[in-house]
């Protein structure tokens, strides 16, 4: 299959003050320069944010008052079912009651990483199924804009115990903190709705891990014989999903690089904390 990949392309000012170094001291201490689009399909302008870092090293790349950063997966703006409230991105789901009339769709911190560690904390309405992905990509298929999961890595946000997802897929593989319809989160120790939970992703030189809680619940390399092999027995194979196959088969393209994003899957979800090591 004949593959377009839609790819940013930026001002050549901006290209210049990005090489070589995706993230930048900034002249206020204890903050660091990214630069993230502000747009898709090109020629688009850059943003420098400045962004609160850590003696760890971790990078906030959610503020806690408004959406700096981010905008909706192959859009210029963050649709406005996402509201920041209480210190926290919330997704107006049905389950809230406020969502009718509003724009919905997936949303993205506009900066690619690439060996990195994700912490972010998340809640779930009753019954609620949302996804935390990574090394997604904006891309296109003959000319037609692919949704963020035929590229973006999953890892699964959902209330076990009351969305049926959870009994679906092999082995527990759609549950929380799972690589979806992949791996399964094990051991299993997720909170119940309403109450908050702590994911951790890391990705370094293709070996990627997922721990929920305090425990480590999903390992696997990509870029693998084996990687491919899991991939085809499941709903991404080339034969059922070709264009995911694809993208999932070479994950984060050709710089095994790619977005942060967050799911709307139609069902309130809260999430808070969102820091960024980069290893």
């Amino acid at each position: 299959m004949k593959k377009a990949f839609l790819l940013i392309s930026c001002l050549a000012a901006c290209v210049a003050a990005m090489a070589g170094s995706p993230v930048t001291p900034s002249s206020k201490p204890g903050y660091v320069d990214l630069f993230v689009s502000q747009g898709f399909q090109g020629p688009e302008c850059w943003e420098k944010v400045t962004l609160p870092i850590d003696k760890n090293g971790y990078i906030s790349i959610f503020n806690g008052k408004d959406f700096s950063g981010w905008r909706g997966y192959a859009k210029y703006s963050v649709p406005n079912k996402w509201e920041v409230a209480d210190g926290a991105i919330h997704f107006l789901g049905k389950q809230s009651g406020k969502s009718e009339g509003k724009q919905g769709g997936d949303i993205i911190f506009a900066h690619m990483f690439k060996d990195f560690e994700l912490s972010i904390e998340w809640k779930v309405a009753k019954g609620a199924n949302s996804g935390i992905f990574y090394l997604a990509r904006e891309l296109a298929t003959d000319g037609k804009l692919e949704s963020i999961v035929v590229s973006g890595l999953e890892s699964q946000v959902l209330d076990n115990a009351n969305h049926p997802d959870a009994k679906l897929g092999k082995n527990g593989n759609r549950q929380s903190s799972s690589l979806y319809d992949l791996i399964p989160a094990k051991p299993q120790n997720q909170k119940p709705y309403g109450k908050w939970n702590k994911t951790v992703i890391r990705v370094k030189d293709g070996k990627v891990t997922h721990f929920q809680n305090g425990k480590q619940v999903v390992s696997y390399e990509l870029w693998t014989p084996e990687w491919i092999e899991l991939l085809q027995t499941s709903k991404f194979s080339e034969k059922a999903w070709p264009a995911a196959f694809e993208a999932f088969s070479n994950a984060g393209g050709e710089e095994h690089e790619g977005f942060i994003g967050l799911q709307d899957h139609g069902d309130e979800v809260w999430y808070r904390n969102i820091k960024v090591k980069i290893l």
